[in-house]
């Protein structure tokens, strides 16, 4: 990045932004002049990420999402670099089977849960505490289309996203009127994630989207960008569903 907006004063904690969504949403925070801590798994992913986002105002913690300590750690990092986290976006998740939920083995089943619901809670409790419940802020959390509509061979993913749409509600509930707290619903977004659903059949896959073409990270981006700005500063418990119009199709033959 050779020139960097105005520093806008706000703080970000993203989590699963080394690529694909998250990296998206955190392009888009900083392009508005927004200093950002973002997590992942990978160090060297992570390393990469801050560096082509912009180590002046760009932190990485590499760590499990469901892993408290971690957790732990990144809000506490994020809060001595910059001093506060008005926002947070649970973006990390996983999906690691593709089958029948009649065969789904109970153990992948929790880990989904653990990753894509139980991390989310954690995270928005640490942020809460450290600087939230007294200073306000905003909560974004990264659900599914799959957590609206079944969506079959990915059930345990889409029952998680469903989770965590009510748990969006709860904390819009619970958390009001300090902190608002919304949710995103993609439908498919090209990314490594979601591979498996588009490669190889990219153009018919997006024939079922009445814009004609699949989700990029940027799209996610922008969405996230405006349920943490003023222009949203009267939406709270929301999910904003961004399909590329896939759901107008329910019901047509």
């Amino acid at each position: 990045m050779t020139t960097l907006p105005e520093l806008s004063g706000k703080v970000a904690l993203i989590t699963g932004a080394s690529r694909g969504i998250g990296y998206g949403v955190a392009e888009a925070l900083v392009a508005r002049g927004d200093r950002v801590c973002i997590t992942g798994r990978n160090e060297d992913a992570l390393k990469e990420a801050v560096e082509a986002l912009g180590a002046e105002r760009v932190i990485g913690v590499a760590g499990k999402a469901h892993d408290e300590a971690h957790q732990a750690v990144a809000v506490e990092r994020a809060m001595e670099a910059f001093g506060r986290v008005d926002y947070l976006v649970n973006n990390a998740g996983t999906n690691p089977v593709f089958g029948p939920i009649a065969e789904l083995d109970l153990n992948v089943a929790r880990k989904v849960f653990e990753t894509n619901v139980v991390s989310a809670l954690g995270f928005a409790q640490q942020t809460w505490t450290a600087w939230q419940s007294e200073n306000g802020g905003a909560i974004v959390n990264i659900a599914s289309v799959a957590g609206l509509a079944p969506s079959p061979f990915i059930g345990a993913y889409g029952i998680s996203k469903a989770a965590m749409i009510n748990l969006t509600v709860q904390l819009a509930h619970e958390f009001a009127p300090k902190v608002r707290v919304n949710a995103i619903a993609p439908a498919v977004v090209k990314t490594k994630f979601a591979a498996a659903l588009y490669e190889g059949r990219e153009a018919e896959a997006a024939a079922a989207y009445p814009l004609n073409r699949l989700g990029v990270p940027t799209d996610i981006g922008g969405a996230a960008a405006f349920l943490t700005s003023q222009q949203s500063d009267w939406v709270t418990g929301q999910t904003l569903v961004v399909d590329g119009g896939l759901f107008l199709n329910a019901g047509v033959a």
